[in-house]
């Protein structure tokens, strides 16, 4: 057998594992060695190789994906086993790795899980862990599985669904479902925490049974836990939800959950983050429209929504007639368009609409801004020429960059294909379509990588994967390409042979919802905003007001002049509580007012978080602020 390793070709004997071809081929850190790989599937070690390849391996690092992801499937597994020895009749339903650690979901019967339930878990997933017994995977056939999970209908359920090869996963005496990969044994599982107890509908339906959802994160390394917990109690302190009410942001009121409610102070951020958005796309080539709330169901019939996603949607009956409050702003997009001739010459139309969308979400995954029933999409559909597609696509892409880089925000690609069951249209066209999208990533040197089934039920997409100063990962931006709506509400154009042509359409939204957006930069900047953003941006302290009040005043005037946000703090508290007041607001600039200043006609400021404190005229400083807003600075390069 031919093994190609780190490009030097090794002759070996058919037949062997992983851990023999490793040490065949004289491995550095044999024993940190977890898992191999082939043409980028990952197998166990255990798993024999029989045909010539080319192989690699995963180690136990932390800061590989691959072996992380790994890691903690297999803790989901080693929790799941004790949670059976405490709670031997549980019944067990999905224990998946996801972005950040892993989760199991289990039905405990009538019994309530507390918090301190999690720790006597955790001791006991720690003694099973030192008992260094192996992952050994095993295929079975159907009636097999059957059998050995007879005592669990979830697990029932799932193995009903699998037509393909069903595989099994035992590590000492407990067996699970499971296709893998996982460790080699459960010794490597020794630094790990339980975080967080929730409800979840098995399989994400709201008309199943709500199971108990246990959080947890594994490492391999000690200090990379305790550094992940750390940023945990950080993530606390920035949770949106907190800083929405302490600066006056937004609320939720128990009469409409899921229905946000935005405040003064709120108000002025969105219409900041809202004028932002007509500006840049006004100067470049979009143009604006707002379509209605409620449409009739003949509408969302012709769309695919109706057979799609009308468990999500809400709806009303007028006039012995039904109606659907839109989850999408699509279809109207498609009227609009429809509602005048066109030409090859007018495209591309961009044509952008700050829509406002409701969405019957499940009351238990509903989360601050973040997952809410109603949010304002900021859309944008782009009808096209077939040979515009390519060119349309990388300004798109410049747009993406452009904007994330205001907010100082990494981000990915991911390029989202076919769904398997759920979607409309041609199989040929969704190749196509699936086609350009990679080659117009490719043609402006774009990485991205593939998430298959993820496309939106009418075409594929490039979802943006934006990445916050809490290395937390945000599904936001998008960019779908369309050509089954255009052939579902007959839209044309006239081409330069006078003949009618079905154009192409593009759905993208950049920001996503404005609401989750805010969500997530209330907690990227700590709630202290960009100073074009931010409700207050300068506070006046003056330090006496029976001396001082006078020429604060003054001051404030100065600055209302040129549209700058002021806060004039007239109280009669202590000059220390004064300036600690603006710290907790998180107000960019504070500037103190006392006899020095009102004498030669200045002014002392402060930027937020940092303790230098300068004196300036009151024209140079007018021209910071102004310079800071026009240039939309982030926090950090305020002067």
């Amino acid at each position: 057998m031919k093994i190609i390793y780190n490009k030097i070709e090794n002759q070996l004997e058919d037949n062997l594992n992983g851990f023999q071809v490793a040490k065949a081929l004289n491995l550095e850190n044999l024993k940190q060695v977890i898992a191999y790989k082939i043409n980028d599937k990952i197998y166990d070690m255990q798993s024999k190789i029989n045909n010539d390849c080319e192989i690699s391996f995963l180690y136990a690092d932390d800061k590989n994906k691959e072996s992380f992801e790994i890691l903690n499937h297999s803790t989901s597994h080693l929790m799941a086993e004790a949670i059976l020895k405490l709670f031997p009749n549980a019944k067990l339903g999905f224990g998946p790795a996801i972005e950040e650690g892993f989760y199991y979901d289990v039905d405990l019967g009538d019994y309530q899980l507390k918090e301190e339930d999690l720790t006597k878990i955790e001791n006991l997933m720690k003694k099973l862990s030192k008992e260094d017994n192996n992952f050994i995977r095993k295929e079975v056939t159907k009636d097999e599985a059957l059998k050995i999970f007879a005592n669990d209908e979830y697990k029932i359920e799932l193995i009903n669904g699998i037509e393909n090869q069903i595989t099994i996963y035992t590590q000492g005496s407990f067996t699970d479902l499971c296709a893998g990969v996982h460790l080699p044994s459960t010794k490597y599982i020794r630094h790990f925490k339980l975080l967080n107890i929730a409800g979840a509908y098995w399989r994400g339906d709201v008309h199943n049974k709500q199971l108990t959802r246990i959080y947890g994160v594994s490492f391999f390394e000690e200090k990379d836990l305790n550094d992940y917990l750390l940023l945990l109690e950080e993530r606390k302190k920035r949770d949106h939800r907190k800083l929405g009410k302490e600066l006056g942001l937004f609320m939720i009121s128990e009469y409409g959950p899921g229905f946000p409610f935005f405040l003064p102070n709120g108000m002025i951020l969105r219409n900041e983050l809202e004028n932002f958005w007509y500006d840049y796309h006004a100067k470049n080539g979009y143009v604006f429209c707002k379509t209605p709330t409620m449409l009739s169901k003949e509408l969302w019939i012709t769309s695919g929504h109706w057979e799609n996603y009308k468990d999500n949607m809400y709806t009303s009956t007028i006039d012995g007639k039904e109606y659907a409050i839109k989850p999408m702003n699509c279809p109207g997009g498609m009227l609009i368009y429809k509602n005048s001739l066109h030409s090859y010459k007018d495209l591309p139309i961009r044509l952008g609409e700050l829509g406002l969308v409701h969405r019957h979400e499940a009351s238990g995954a509903l989360n601050g801004l973040f997952r809410v029933r109603t949010f304002t999409q900021d859309d944008a559909h782009i009808f096209l020429r077939k040979d515009q597609l390519i060119d349309e696509i990388s300004k798109l892409l410049k747009i993406f960059d452009d904007i994330y880089s205001i907010f100082g925000l990494d981000y990915h690609i991911e390029l989202s294909t076919r769904p398997e069951n759920k979607y409309i249209g041609d199989i040929e066209i969704w190749n196509e379509s699936e086609r350009i999208l990679k080659e117009a990533c490719e043609k402006s040197n774009k990485e991205f990588i593939i998430n298959p089934g993820d496309g939106a039920f009418y075409g594929p997409k490039l979802d943006f994967k934006l990445k916050d100063s809490m290395n937390r990962i945000w599904q936001c931006g998008t960019i779908q390409l369309d050509m089954n709506l255009p052939e579902r509400f007959d839209l044309t154009y006239i081409d330069e042979n006078g003949n009618k042509i079905r154009p192409i359409m593009l759905h993208r939204a950049v920001l996503g919802s404005i609401e989750r957006f805010i969500g997530i930069i209330t907690e990227n900047f700590a709630g202290a905003f960009p100073t074009w953003l931010s409700p207050i941006q300068v506070a006046i302290v003056p330090v006496n007001n029976l001396y001082h009040l006078e020429y604060a005043n003054k001051i404030k005037e100065e600055l209302e002049k040129h549209n700058i946000r002021v806060f004039l703090d007239d109280s009669n508290e202590k000059l220390s509580y004064k300036m600690r007041n603006t710290q907790i607001k998180k107000i960019p600039y504070s500037i103190v007012i006392g006899e020095k200043e009102m004498n030669e006609n200045t002014l002392t400021y402060r930027v937020y978080s940092k303790n230098d404190q300068v004196n300036t005229t009151i024209e140079k400083f007018i021209d910071i602020v102004l310079s800071d807003i026009k240039e939309k600075k982030l926090p950090k390069d305020r002067k």
